[in-house]
């Protein structure tokens, strides 16, 4: 860019042969390795033969195709819009099979399955058994292999693993072990974290090639010879197994300066007949032994790669192949006159088996590569907020796509073909996987392009529906029609607006039982509840908010929001029953007065009675308190106007003009509403910023519920919106955030553990990825932020803990997006208007793990709350549980998802890093067979983390950091079969299993 399953399980192979299905021990075994796939030439088998005494020049044919960027995925499959920008991904595979067939010495990779499906599904079976072909002699090369290439900064890694097993699922089932990738391949992405390198190190890659870091780390690694590493990603993991080997490209993932060929190029073909004036072959080649002996000198062995490709290139793959094949003629026929280069095709794969082969030591590094920078003043750290809403929208659709994917399998076959009409699973699933594309969750994508993947998720969601509908029907024997309120958030629900007495089912997609609280727009005064016992559940009405009702404008009618606590099982739902009362009490009283605190038997929180502003919170279990102050404030975005840099901040780049914030307010208006169920001070800042502070009876955490826009911009000032919590924590410079959600990473300051900073950006070059927490600590207390949805985030100051919310922007930051982030809709024309909750909880250290990681995991999977009209009919079964009990607290089950009509594939993880927790840190045994309470388990097989290898034949090359003595054996990290049905947890350990089970 410009900005610089197999359907059974023969499938595991491509012969078509029955499944042996053996019930021994409670393990399922499979027939594998047919003669084709032992005759094949793939993989590290299909590598040209290098020459020991030279430098080999590895080139590596490719295009990379974005999932969606300045076009949508259609057109950019299609080659629709060439007015914005001329790309048609099925011509390039059109013609790139062509080109291959041609001469055998060729190499092509392609990444993005997405669109290759796509492609494969139109091809007729004379030509899908040339690709075939071409796959199985290692001339056509799959690397990386998921739906997409994902973001790294602003994706959840379930949502990553789920996209990653999707792609490498079609892989397997159309090409078998030819088909499978052996390298990932994240040469666009805009930082690297160290969770997907975990990741893909559990999905039994052999290395990581990426083509952009920071540029002062550059520097420093090409002097030092470092730019390849071993990434060791997993303070919990035990070497090796998430251990990488990480390869940086020496020009992003474009060819050298000079040596591009595509249609869409200026660089001179080589002209080689020497007859003619313009013959320049000499000259072609002199250059390309200069770049390569120059780019020799900043890597470690007698191999350099080299890729020959970029942005949608081989539209028409012939000029490039023409050209390539003369150089690798030309430049290799200087070896007889002594040159000691050698050129040939390749692919990363071989590449990298070359560097295996040299048999090496390499350097070992154990963080991240957040931030980005590609100048002084150009840190890409604003696309950790960019189009905030849409960043929440895909984080819901995930919650809903787990709850899909499990009653799918809870209700059985009754769930896609049932009373409300056929549904289907795979529709949320691709349009989730798109929207994990690295212009896609992270909003560096163009306005119609965004909302494209918000118009895929609600559709895939539509479709789950009525998997959801069919699966409660048949879980609870009532076949009532079942709404969807998917605008609670801003209090919008025709049913209960306007229904006097009706239903709520909570699912809740967690193995372990939740309490969530509920908010619902109703027009009546007061509510009797009952919870599926019959038992009454405490309630209370309280009117709307000024905010709400401006949010949703003309959607909605509610004048008050019923609120009250439900229960619900672990995998399983409850039903409550609401009715209206005739004369009830009026709604809780709004007082103008500021509160001096609110509190329930877990916290306490005060406020400035002069500003309405929070001034300090208390945990009463633990008898600890701090200090805390909250605001808001805007950073005065750049307009590329100032003496030291032109760079603006835009959809990737965070820039402000200043590093002191504008206060939106030193005061706060309020209004408080105070009930046995709620208390809530409503603060008002300024028209476009207003918040509640909500403490619920029985909360361990602190709610913030923030609502901002439309960011004012008649003083055409681009702004850049963040709350700040600055509290008496002893922080000393060091914060702490979540990666992908997984394991947490210290920061610290003006400071990055590999390299000497210098610092150029004193607030942006101080931001991360905060994906779904971050805290502050000292010795004695530890303030967590458990966040809605991704979000930039740092601690500027000691104490401090800073997020953006909401950015919008006059000025495109040039990295090729081409128009400003200024978000609008159809609703909201003068700017959009963005609500998010943030959850405060506070906490000794060593124990704040045990409440932080239960609060991230509900807000990441909520309850789906589904409504009816009436009391339930006679017989309904008003609860029900999917597991026979809760799992341990260490335990998430991540994974619930029909893999063929017989079997399912489940995920386990334990969710605790490794020290975090005196109690939770422990290894943790489950028995699959007391798993599930309407399955039998009759057999069982353990995948690798991507569920496209069984974890026994997982083998991975093994590489030495300079930090060890001596290589290691060759990674296998299967424990065996085991001969009982109980599976061991480690801590941040997922284990991955296919179970064959009947519905009870």
């Amino acid at each position: 860019m410009i900005r610089g399953s197999f359907s059974n399980m023969a499938a595991l192979s491509p012969r078509l042969v029955a499944a042996v299905l053996c019930l021994l021990t409670g393990v399922l075994t499979f027939p594998l390795g047919p003669d084709s796939e032992r005759s094949a030439t793939c993989g590290y088998e299909s590598c040209h033969a290098t020459k020991a005494n030279m430098l080999n020049v590895h080139l590596v044919p490719h295009t990379h195709d974005d999932v969606g960027w300045l076009k949508t995925v259609d057109q950019y499959f299609y080659g629709d819009r060439n007015d914005i920008q001329h790309a048609g991904v099925q011509y390039i595979l059109d013609s790139v099979v062509d080109q291959l067939l041609k001469n055998p010495d060729r190499r092509f990779i392609y990444v993005e399955t997405a669109f290759f499906y796509r492609w494969w599904k139109q091809q007729s079976s004379s030509m899908q058994q040339t690709v075939k072909q071409l796959v199985n002699e290692g001339r056509l090369e799959f690397v990386n292999g998921g739906w997409c290439m994902s973001d790294e900064a602003t994706t959840h890694y379930s949502a990553v693993i789920d996209q990653m097993t999707m792609g490498l699922r079609f892989l397997n089932e159309t090409f078998g072990a030819c088909g499978r990738p052996r390298v990932a391949w994240h040469i666009d992405p805009f930082g690297h974290a160290r969770e997907h390198a975990s990741m893909f190190a559990q999905m039994g890659y052999d290395g990581l090639f990426f083509g952009r870091l920071d540029y002062q780390d550059r520097d420093r690694r090409m002097r030092s010879k470092e730019q390849e590493l071993l990434w060791r990603a997993s303070d919990s993991l035990t070497p090796p197994m998430a251990d990488l080997f990480t390869g940086i490209l020496p020009n992003g993932y474009n060819p050298p300066t000079g040596f591009c060929w595509d249609q869409s190029c200026d660089d001179p073909p080589i002209r080689d007949d020497p007859d003619l004036e313009d013959y320049n072959v000499d000259d072609v080649v002199n250059r390309f032994l200069v770049i390569a002996n120059s780019q020799a000198m900043v890597y470690k062995t007698n191999h350099i790669i080299m890729t020959m490709g970029s942005d949608f290139q081989y539209e028409n793959a012939n000029p490039w192949y023409k050209n390539l094949d003369k150089l690798i003629l030309y430049v290799n026929a200087k070896q007889a006159s002594g040159s000691r280069v050698n050129v040939l095709y390749s692919t990363p794969s071989c590449y990298l088996q070359e560097l295996h082969r040299a048999n090496l030591s390499w350097a070992l590094k154990t963080d991240d590569f957040f931030p980005y920078a590609d100048a002084a003043h150009d840190l890409w750290t604003g696309y950790f907020t960019s189009r905030p809403a849409l960043k929440r929208y895909e984080r819901i659709s995930n919650s809903n796509l787990q709850t899909c994917n499990q009653l799918e399998v809870l209700g059985g076959p009754a769930s896609r073909k049932g009373p409300f009409g056929e549904g289907d699973s795979q529709t949320l699933k691709k349009a989730m996987a798109v929207a994990q594309h690295h212009d896609a969750v992270s909003g560096t994508e163009k306005q119609h392009v965004a909302n494209d993947y918000a118009r895929r998720l609600a559709h895939g969601w539509q479709h789950c529906q009525v998997v959801v509908s069919n699966s409660l029907a048949a879980l609870s024997g009532s076949s009532a029609e079942r709404f969807y309120c998917d605008n609670l958030n801003i209090s919008v629900c025709p049913l209960t607006e306007s229904s006097k007495k009706f239903s709520v089912g909570v699912y809740n997609p967690l193995a372990r039982p939740v309490s969530w609280s509920v908010r619902l727009p109703v027009n009546g005064t007061a509510y009797v509840i009952s919870d599926p016992k019959g038992k009454p559940v405490a309630c209370e009405v309280v009117p709307m908010s000024r905010a709400t009702r401006g949010l949703r404008r003309s959607r909605g009618f509610a004048v008050n929001e019923l609120v009250f606590q439900v229960q619900a099982p672990p995998l399983g739902y409850s039903t409550y029953s609401v009715s209206l009362l005739q004369d009830g009490p009026p709604p809780a009283p709004t007082h103008r007065r500021t509160p001096t605190a609110i509190q329930n038997k877990f916290l306490r929180v005060t406020f400035d009675p002069d500003t309405g502003l929070l001034s300090s919170l208390s945990n009463l279990e633990t008898e600890q308190s701090i200090k805390l102050t909250q605001n808001f404030y805007w950073y005065n975005a750049s307009d590329g106007n100032n003496a030291e840099s032109n760079q603006p901040s835009g959809a990737y780049i965070f820039r402000p003009n200043s590093s002191t914030p504008f206060i939106v307010s030193e005061f706060a208006k309020t209004e408080t509403v105070q009930t046995s169920v709620v208390q809530e001070v409503r603060q008002w800042f300024a028209p476009w910023v207003s918040q509640v502070v909500r403490l619920y009876a029985d909360s361990r955490a602190l709610e913030l519920e923030w609502t901002v826009g439309p960011l004012p911009i008649d003083d055409s000032l681009g702004k850049e919106v963040i709350t700040r919590l600055d509290t008496s924590i002893k922080s000393s410079e060091f914060f702490y955030t979540d990666s992908n959600g997984r394991e947490m990473l210290q920061r610290k300051k003006d400071f990055r553990p590999t390299w000497n900073l210098k610092q150029t950006e004193p607030i942006a070059g101080n931001y991360y990825p905060i994906n779904s927490r971050a805290f502050i600590k000292d010795d004695v207390d530890q303030l967590t932020v458990v966040t809605d949805r991704s979000q930039g985030g740092g601690s500027i100051h000691n104490g401090s803990l800073e997020i953006m919310l909401h950015r919008r922007l006059l000025y495109d930051d040039v990295r090729g997006v081409g128009e400003p982030l200024n978000e609008s809709s159809r609703i909201f024309p003068e700017g959009l208007v963005v609500r998010g909750r943030l959850l405060l909880s506070l906490d000794r250290p060593p124990a704040a793990a045990d409440t932080h990681r239960p609060l991230a995991q509900e807000v990441v999977l909520q309850p789906l709350l589904t409504f009816t009209h009436g009391d339930p009919s006679p017989n309904t079964r008003l609860e029900f549980s999917g597991l026979q009990a809760a799992l341990p607290p260490a335990v998430h089950l991540l994974t619930l998802t029909q893999w063929d009509p017989d079997t399912v594939l489940l995920r386990l993880e334990h969710q605790f890093q490794s020290q975090e927790s005196k109690v939770n840190s422990q290894p943790v045994t489950v028995n699959l067979q007391k798993l599930f309470s309407t399955l039998d388990v009759l057999g069982v097989s353990e995948l690798n983390l991507s569920a496209n290898q069984w974890r026994d034949e997982m083998t991975r090359l093994a590489w030495t950091p300079q930090t060890d003595k001596k290589t290691s054996p060759p990674l296998k990290t299967f424990r065996g079969h085991s001969s009982t049905w109980e599976v061991t947890l480690k801590p941040m350990e997922i284990r991955t299993f296919l179970l064959r089970v009947s519905v009870r």
